[in-house]
């Protein structure tokens, strides 16, 4: 398909709802990238929007050994990352979950995904920091971490650092992930098509392309 004709697509919204120490949510933006190829009657504008699993996270972060063990026991941590590596298959996803020493609190990171885009950058964004924690185990809460993945993709490191020393944007991404609340997300990745029509989960290509599918026809209509 020739630019031209690509330009004359219908375009639609797709928001990810999305944390980004979630890997179902890593599982799901690989899905995605694979459907996104295979669409030839619309243009997504995506829009990354923020949802943190553990808000109350202190800012220097938590032993995820010893959160994992709270949440689900030796035996169910054991048996949940065996599924996720399993539903990961095809994806070329790495999960290294034994270099991941640490639960960031996600907020700056969110942040950075805000910031990302003005330049067009959220979804690269995005897949940097789900590479840095779940395949190098870094901490994506650590503002060092960000700016430095934010240097590799060409942003603006001093305009960050400052933002980052500020409160900017601070209640606008808590009140995005409340408003994702309010529509019903309780768990990520969520897909929200056009503002009004919601998927939940990391769902396979082929879902995800008749999901988009349906609700470019019904916005059509309305």
């Amino acid at each position: 398909m020739s630019q031209a004709e690509t330009e004359n697509l219908p375009v639609l919204q797709l928001d990810v709802i999305s944390d980004v120490i979630c890997p179902w949510c890593f599982i799901g933006k690989r899905k995605l990238d694979v459907a996104l190829k295979s669409l030839t009657n619309v243009r997504i504008n995506l829009m990354w929007r923020p949802y943190q699993l553990y808000p109350d996270t202190p800012p220097e972060g938590a032993d995820l050994t010893t959160k994992i063990k709270q949440r689900y026991g030796e035996e169910g941590a054991k048996k949940m990352r065996e599924n996720i590596k399993v539903a990961a298959e095809g994806t070329l996803i790495n999960f290294a979950f034994d270099k991941i020493k640490i639960t960031p609190n996600t907020l700056n990171a969110h942040r950075l995904i805000r910031w990302a885009a003005s330049t067009g950058q959220q979804h690269m964004i995005a897949e940097a920091l789900f590479l840095a924690h779940f395949e190098q185990g870094r901490n994506i809460g650590d503002v060092a971490v960000l700016l430095e993945i934010a240097g590799l993709h060409d942003m603006d490191v001093p305009l960050l650092a400052e933002l980052f020393d500020s409160e900017s944007d601070i209640e606008a991404t808590r009140s995005d992930d409340a408003a994702a609340r309010d529509l019903g997300v309780h768990g990520v990745p969520a897909f929200l098509a056009g503002g009004k029509f919601l998927l939940m989960g990391a769902q396979e290509p082929e879902y995800l392309n008749r999901f988009i599918e349906k609700a470019r026809q019904k916005l059509a209509v309305q």
